[in-house]
């Protein structure tokens, strides 16, 4: 079982915490971290573009001329797509690009990213980051402390003294443990848990 040294905002340690190998010491396979990464991107992904077909425009359903005698093709009216202003033939349409991997993939996937924090030494876990103010200031003293320029900050809840001290600190984000995934824990250079979030993780990995 891997042991972490517990901190206080001064960086100065103050206990110890076991952390279950189950979840902490996996080995990585950089495919399924790939594939998990990969949906949730995918679900982020806006799927917004559209063009407006035949049945969109607006417009006269006239006939523009008589059928035959004038050396042209057939008319149609003039929302055909093969005049200027006429509607889109194979334009895209809103669309979500969302799909889900099994839960037990997903699972496993954050257990990796945990682990290669851990393995980094890119884990640091505080006894608590209880700001007085809120003060960006305040803040940057904390991490200064830590030597850390990047990290995702996980709470066991909302916090926003925390949030609204934080989120001008180009590199930093606040999380709630609810909301811990594997793109935002690769994304940042450390992993910042609270003591408190460590039993959240585990009753939610180990179910």
């Amino acid at each position: 079982m891997a042991v972490v040294d517990i901190l206080d905002s001064n960086a100065e340690k103050i206990s110890q915490a076991d952390l279950t190998d189950d979840i902490y010491n996996l080995p990585v396979k950089g495919s399924i971290l790939h594939e998990v990464v990969t949906m949730q991107l995918a679900g982020r992904r806006a799927g917004s573009a559209a063009v407006k077909h035949r049945s969109d425009i607006i417009g006269s359903g006239r006939k523009l001329f008589r059928q035959k005698g004038t050396g042209r093709a057939r008319p149609g009216d003039i929302k055909s797509p093969l005049l200027r202003g006429g509607g889109s033939v194979f334009g895209p349409d809103p669309r979500s690009y969302a799909y889900k991997v099994p839960k037990k993939v997903r699972k496993l996937a954050l257990k990796m990213a945990l682990s290669i924090k851990l393995r980094d030494n890119k884990l640091v876990v505080l006894d608590k980051l209880d700001l007085e103010e809120t003060k960006t200031k305040e803040f940057l003293e904390v991490v200064n402390a830590l030597d850390i320029s990047s990290a995702l900050i996980v709470t066991a809840q909302k916090d926003e003294r925390l949030e609204l001290a934080s989120r001008n600190v180009p590199g930093f984000k606040v999380m709630r443990v609810e909301g811990l995934n594997v793109y935002d824990i690769l994304k940042y250079e450390n992993l910042i848990l609270l003591e408190s979030t460590l039993k959240n993780i585990e009753g939610r990995l180990l179910s």
